[in-house]
């Protein structure tokens, strides 16, 4: 069962996309790429390809949410033309090549790793092109954000389900294992730089509140009958944070570029 069950909707309606930086970060990785292929894992609703079809000639997203490929596929469509686009429906651990000879160009990973078994960085070395990179990025969550505002959203959040966060309906949380860059240079693609960018992002209470029915900790169906009170709670505590309507986030972006060491030698 999909930790992110039922919460295709409002995960493509409310997750932010890429800074415009990090787009600019991971294109230039495709630059001398005659015919780049990307291929991103646990997909979501493909804010990653939206942001970088534009530089790819082959795009293969996957996820093991039928629903959240679905809504990756609408929209994505129009933005990709006559893009080659394959939807995987699978663990990122389970993925197979498309065709014989198929080898990804970037693979990426955003907001998304920590679901997946450290293992599929193996799997990876396989159907990664020999100057391929490999990109595990993520801006953290509202739940691990440091403003006064979003800790008082969490103290909320923990007063209905409890202080440990919530994987979904599969339990407690149980955080990262090792730091991803040790994961990385203990893998084929040792070779790995970490790229900072930090950004500001404004939210509208509503926004917030959409934001939460997409996440695991703070689904919907974890409050049962009391989402309604849970939500009506955090709308007025988001309003009494709000100025002029709007809520800030100042975050940091943190982009893992790795890549096999002799892929860097002249």
């Amino acid at each position: 069962m999909s930790i992110f069950r039922g919460a295709a909707s409002a995960y493509q309606a409310y997750r932010p996309g890429l800074p415009d930086e990090v787009t600019q970060l991971l294109a230039a990785t495709l630059a001398e790429c005659p015919w780049p292929a990307l291929l991103d894992l646990g997909t979501g609703t493909g804010q990653v390809p939206a942001a970088l079809c534009r530089w790819v000639s082959r795009i293969d997203i996957v996820d093991v949410d039928a629903d959240m490929l679905a809504e990756a596929q609408r929209t994505l469509g129009p933005l990709v033309g006559d893009t080659p686009l394959s939807a995987h429906c699978c663990r990122a651990e389970d993925f197979t090549t498309p065709h014989p000879g198929y080898r990804a160009d970037l693979v990426t990973a955003s907001r998304s790793f920590h679901w997946m078994d450290p293992g599929v960085l193996h799997r990876l070395d396989a159907v990664t092109a020999p100057a391929g990179n490999v990109a595990v990025m993520g801006d953290g969550s509202l739940w691990t954000a440091s403003s006064t505002w979003t800790q008082a959203l969490r103290t909320l959040i923990q007063s209905y389900l409890g202080e440990e966060r919530r994987a979904g309906e599969h339990g407690p949380y149980r955080g990262e294992r090792r730091p991803y860059g040790d994961l990385l240079a203990a893998s084929a693609f040792s070779q790995v730089t970490e790229h900072t960018v930090p950004f500001r992002r404004t939210w509208s209470p509503l926004n917030v509140v959409g934001y939460l029915d997409s996440t695991s900790f703070a689904a919907p169906s974890l409050f049962g009958d009391r989402h309604e009170a849970f939500r009506e709670e955090a709308l007025e505590l988001l309003a009494s944070y709000a100025v002029d309507g709007a809520l800030v986030e100042d975050a940091v972006f943190t982009v893992l570029l790795a890549r096999r060491p002799q892929a860097g030698r002249s």
